[in-house]
């Protein structure tokens, strides 16, 4: 899998690309005019083309990396627009839990699923960035990726908004290590005072699916394969972030202090 670091490399490599081709059209260009079109097969001028690339192999790899930058370049632009759309679904979603200042100006919207490292990972710094910036206001988005075990620490947090300890709880699931299942998920609920034998029945309440269905609709619409995904504005980074990161987003995203 191409590195966004691989990636900026091939970029540079993209003239050397243009070179080869101009010179294998020329090439392909100096065998028609040298003899009557009657004579010119196409047998001919595949034989050049292929004699040319045994020659010079580098050019395949650059003409792919040229493609590959080009389609990610074309994906940036739809995601964007695709963003522009979604703004009410990312933002306002009833369904979403919110954390931070409720009525911050700056929102960081999250991606993620209880059982993804890098979800894991970057935690302390979502959690660090709303104590330092007063102005934030951070969404929620759940996406089991992971299996089962992954879609049941979804609606146990979901289900536990009722309770009014979903910050907590969100906290201590992504602390958590080991397998999680239904004993465990109850286990780290106890821990952070919910009324487990609540949270059990509420869990079943076919809403948290929809929920989960309508999170995992929006994140195609975007383009989100993976966990965990940042948005700020019109800007989605994917991959964990730490807290330099997340305020780098932001500061893109115009809202620097």
């Amino acid at each position: 899998m191409i590195t966004q670091s691989q990636m900026f490399c091939h970029r540079s490599q993209i003239p050397c690309t243009a070179v080869a081709v101009i010179g294998l059209a020329t090439m392909i260009g100096c065998a028609g005019s040298a003899a009557p079109s009657h004579q010119a097969s196409q047998q001919a001028i595949d034989h050049m083309i292929e004699q040319y690339i045994q020659s010079h192999p580098e050019v395949i790899e650059q003409s792919l990396q040229t493609l590959e930058a080009k389609r990610e370049a074309e994906e940036k632009t739809r995601q964007k627009a695709a963003l522009a759309t979604k703004q009410n679904e990312l933002l306002n979603d009833p369904g979403s839990p919110v954390s931070g200042n409720l009525s911050g100006n700056v929102t960081l919207v999250e991606f993620f699923d209880y059982r993804c490292g890098f979800c894991k990972r970057a935690a302390g710094a979502v959690t660090q960035l709303q104590q330092e910036d007063p102005r934030v206001r951070i969404v929620y988005k759940d996406l089991p990726i992971l299996g089962e075990a992954s879609e049941l620490a979804a609606k146990a947090a979901l289900a536990s908004k009722t309770q009014g300890k979903h910050q907590a709880f969100h906290e201590a699931l992504l602390a958590s290590k080991g397998d999680m299942t239904k004993d465990t998920i109850l286990a780290v609920a106890g821990e952070v005072g919910l009324d487990t034998k609540k949270l059990d029945a509420d869990m079943q309440s076919p809403d948290l699916q929809t929920i989960i269905d309508r999170n995992r609709a929006l994140a195609k619409d975007l383009g989100i394969s993976g966990t965990p995904g940042f948005i700020v504005g019109s800007e989605l980074v994917p991959g964990a972030l730490d807290l330099k990161g997340l305020k780098e987003l932001i500061a893109r995203a115009g809202h620097g202090k």
